[in-house]
């Protein structure tokens, strides 16, 4: 992680005053740890009720918006106490002192940070910017620490009186419920990680991987050969499904190897292409072995490309395709209905733009991505048949996935009625990421189910997942053909343009509640490469995920 820096112990004479919020706040002294004194004019403005005490007298209840004012006020307050190490008061000033008081306590005790200073910044209605300055000090050894967070005031409920809401990413903006901040000797001792040629990946040269190396230390740290340093970490609660995260090393400790399977060419431009787009993730993989080869997202901190749940409207399709396929409700070249609208379970589905496909076959349909072509097939199909279909076929959705890092292996609940249709199109409950999506096109380009990897299995002699069936012969044939169509002629045409060989490809757009624009998909497959990428409230997954995934395969690998 570098050469181990030292910190010089730097003493301030004269402390300056800083504005809140048209407010001045003075930072006066104390041993090195500050206060805030804040001073303002003019009556707090809120509205009051009048609700019964115990004695039978009146008691106001304060109501409506928060002012300026009590925003700045209750802010101040709250970072006051906590710069003063009064953790009582400070706990007393949130919503949920409990809580608050645990985690404020261990700042302290347990993640050994001292002389913390905090700056607020300027309001954004009820949220309240702050920047961190700190030391974390464990024996003899001491390390800066500098970080920005947020916290957000509200009414207290009972009195109205303006409190901050908790929640532990006040504390520091990686802490989640369950977690806790802790300096000492880190449990798991750190990691070199390799790609496939033996270089060496690291979090500066792609910014992606954060998450992905915090997720190689957790798993294979205890027996990659290294020896742990002293850290300040984020561990991870019971219920976490990320992997602890080091956010100041005071010593270093010494690390083991462990090779992936990543193309450092692929990875380096999967990295690109997704910082052209907000929220934008795609992962690629072999179809002949499983092996990831790029894993990449513009949003850091989480990863949505290995371990995002969400709907993947109509990626979906081809999954869907090859179990009406396989019941004979479909054909690629038979005559099948798209009308303007189709009603089941009390649902009225529709296609884009409403639009209709009179005599055409199933290939025009998956071509254009109709929805009703698939949605008035749901009479004909069980409860559980896009479930069952997604298990042992394509692998999804029974969590047994042994990928080298965390990740969620898809969903496909049993539904019914209306549900259950929209199910078929990749709405209702149905939740994938672009590793799972990345998976369906390798499956179909491999013609079988190879559980992606981004650790080879002999290093740790583990299992990997298999699907108990695969597809017939003739399934997988029209399923390639229906591909083929689209990628050439259909609604991934555009974004697949210039993309020679052996090609398949599928679009989506996947609708979210209170969102503007959907989300944008797009699954494919060129030769010995299967990508997938999803561009969150982007729109059309032709348009916006498209491009990422189609540039990525044109690379080759």
């Amino acid at each position: 992680m570098g050469k181990r820096r030292r910190v010089a112990d730097e003493r301030r004479k004269t402390r300056p005053a800083v504005v809140v919020g048209g407010m001045i706040a003075v930072v006066v002294g104390g041993a090195g740890v500050g206060a805030y004194a804040l001073y303002g004019g003019g009556a707090v403005a809120d509205e009051r009720t009048q609700t019964a005490a115990a004695d039978g007298t009146a008691k106001a209840v304060k109501t409506g918006p928060l002012s300026a004012e009590e925003v700045t006020t209750a802010a101040g307050a709250f970072l006051t106490a906590w710069q003063r190490g009064e953790v009582d008061e400070a706990a007393a000033a949130t919503d949920d002192a409990t809580a608050a008081r645990k985690l404020l306590a261990g700042y302290r005790k347990d993640a050994h940070i001292k002389d913390a200073t905090f700056t607020p910044g300027t309001p954004k209605g009820a949220e309240v910017p702050f920047s961190v300055k700190a030391t974390v000090a464990y024996d003899k050894l001491s390390e800066p620490l500098a970080y920005d967070s947020a916290l957000t005031v509200v009414r207290r409920a009972g009195d109205g009186e303006p409190v901050v809401a908790w929640r532990p990413s006040v504390v520091h903006p990686d802490l989640k419920d369950g977690d806790t901040l802790v300096t000492g000797e880190a449990g798991t001792p750190p990691v070199k990680a390799l790609d496939r040629d033996g270089g060496e990946l690291t979090a500066e040269s792609y910014p992606s991987l954060g998450t992905v190396l915090d997720g190689l230390r957790e798993k294979y740290g205890e027996t990659a050969g290294g020896k742990a340093g002293i850290e300040l970490r984020v561990i991870r609660g019971k219920e976490s499904k990320s992997a602890d995260r080091t956010l100041v090393e005071l010593s270093e400790g010494t690390p083991g190897t462990v090779r992936t399977t990543l193309n450092p060419t692929l990875q380096a431009a999967a990295e690109e292409q997704v910082a052209k787009k907000a929220r934008a993730s795609v992962a690629v993989l072999r179809p002949s072995t499983g092996e990831i080869l790029a894993v990449a997202n513009s949003s850091k901190g989480f990863n949505t490309a290995l371990q995002g749940s969400l709907a993947p409207g109509s990626t979906m399709k081809v999954v869907t395709a090859s179990l009406l396929i396989e019941k004979g409700l479909a054909s690629a070249n038979k005559a099948h209905p798209c009308p303007k609208f189709f009603t089941y379970g009390g649902w009225k589905f529709q296609n884009l733009d409403k639009f209709e496909i009179k005599g055409g076959t199933f290939k025009a349909s998956f071509g254009r991505s109709c929805n009703t072509a698939f949605i008035s097939q749901a009479p004909e199909l069980d409860d559980d048949s896009l479930t069952k279909q997604t298990q042992q076929v394509f692998g999804l959705g029974l969590n047994n996935w042994s990928v080298g890092v965390p990740t969620f292996d898809g969903s496909v609940p049993v539904q019914s009625h209306a549900q259950m249709a929209a199910s078929l199109i990749g709405q209702g409950g149905v939740r994938m990421n672009p590793l799972n999506m990345a998976s369906v096109s390798a499956t179909v380009k491999a013609g079988v189910f190879r559980q992606p990897y981004l650790v080879p299995p002999e290093v740790d002699r583990r299992t990997l997942a298999t699907a108990p069936r695969a597809m017939s012969s003739g399934t997988l044939s029209q399923l390639r053909e229906l591909m083929a169509h689209t990628a050439v002629y259909g609604t991934a045409a555009e974004a697949m343009a210039g993309v020679g060989g052996d090609i398949g490809a599928k679009t989506g757009s996947a609708e979210v509640d209170g969102q503007k624009k959907p989300n944008g998909w797009f699954t494919a497959y060129r030769g010995d490469l299967a990508a997938a990428g999803v561009v969150q409230a982007g729109g059309h997954g032709g348009s916006t995920a498209g491009p990422i995934v189609a540039s990525l395969l044109k690379l080759g690998g």
